[in-house]
């Protein structure tokens, strides 16, 4: 018998991209409610998808709480 195959996305890519949808969709229907215009509407919440899977997939560092001067 062999193993069964590993998940399709990790937790962490499944999250991001699910991140990254959320803010393309409300990004692209706050553009449509204010223009009415759907082209505009996809190219604004594409814009916003695009940005928000740069920033979502950054990895955070901590902040470091300690000084090394004294």
């Amino acid at each position: 018998m062999s193993t069964p195959p590993g998940p399709l996305l990790t937790v962490r890519a499944a999250l991001v991209l699910l991140m990254t949808i959320v803010v393309g969709l409300v990004a692209g229907g706050l553009a449509y409610l204010a223009d009415h215009d759907i082209p505009t509407a996809v190219l604004v919440g594409g814009a916003a998808a695009g940005g928000a899977l740069l920033l979502f997939h950054t990895p955070a560092r901590p902040l470091t709480t300690t000084s090394t001067r004294r």
